[in-house]
């Protein structure tokens, strides 16, 4: 039996099966906001519909967004008006008949890495994708500790300097201080461009003060990183490694894995695994 897998974003939701530790049948759509959580629900189930239910052992899906695990129920997604409590695990589970599992995206990226990636090797570990925001799922103990409300992995929202993290070490950091994008930023990196090398240079500062803070929390053996703006990890791991290297407790810092992430569609794999665990 095969397990369903959907990674909900605010701008594409994607589906794809998991079978014996393989992903096939990857179906990717834009998110269409026009009508609020309805237009959202339906593509949904649109993308479910393309699948042969008879084969699914259940249906896992992660969403950028706090969950009451237990019910099912998405409460204030991020990017997605009209989502502020949405039952989404009954409303799957009554259209298909099969069992539904939902929990936070960054979450589903480090169960991805820990069961299919390059977090196999650890016991404990902390996934962070840096993206448009920043998220972090945290393993300990070769599980998944989500918290009582799923945000044990907030980090992001946590005040730093005048703002929070999240505006440093996503892409807030680039629209809103360097007027540019890290897409941008990154193709212009590549191409030698000093004014984009420095903004990488300040923004691997920023990351290694947020790997600082997820030490003093969490002390995993492993950070694995992903979302779009690891990409250009080249271009900020040399000032990121500085701002460490700067850290009090140095026996942290020679012990600490930091990994970027290979896993293409690691969210996928994580909200697969949901199902029957």
């Amino acid at each position: 039996m095969a397990k369903l897998g959907i990674d909900l974003g605010g701008t594409n939701v994607r589906a794809a099966l998991l079978e014996e530790d393989v992903l096939s049948e990857i179906h990717s759509i834009p998110v269409n906001k026009t009508n609020g959580r309805d237009s959202v629900l339906e593509q949904i189930v649109t993308l479910v519909e393309q699948f042969e239910k008879d084969t699914l052992e259940g249906i896992g899906i992660g969403v950028p967004s706090y969950v009451d695990i237990d019910q099912g129920i998405v409460y204030d997604t991020v990017n997605l008006p009209g989502w502020d409590a949405v039952p989404l695990k009954a409303i799957i589970e009554s259209k298909f008949h099969l069992p539904v599992s939902v929990n936070n995206d960054a979450n589903c990226f480090a169960l991805g890495e820990k069961y299919y990636g390059k977090g196999k090797p650890y016991s404990s570990l902390v996934g962070i994708t840096l993206g448009t925001g920043v998220g972090a799922g945290i393993i300990i103990n070769g599980q998944l500790y989500a918290g009582q409300n799923c945000g044990a992995g907030e980090i992001g929202a946590l005040p730093y300097r005048d703002r929070d993290y999240e505006f440093y070490a996503g892409g807030s950091f680039f629209t809103e201080i360097h007027k540019t994008t890290a897409r941008e930023a990154f193709e212009m990196s590549k191409q030698g461009d000093k004014k984009a090398l420095k903004i990488f240079n300040a923004y691997g500062h920023h990351l290694g003060e947020l790997i600082k803070l997820v030490l003093l929390t969490y002390d995993p053996e492993a950070i694995i990183l992903g979302g779009s703006i690891s990409n250009a990890w080249k271009y900020f791991s040399e000032s990121m490694t500085t701002s460490l290297h700067q850290f009090l407790f140095k026996q942290y810092i020679k012990n600490l894995k930091i990994e970027v992430s290979s896993l293409d569609n690691a969210g996928i794999y994580g909200a697969a695994h949901l199902v029957g665990n």
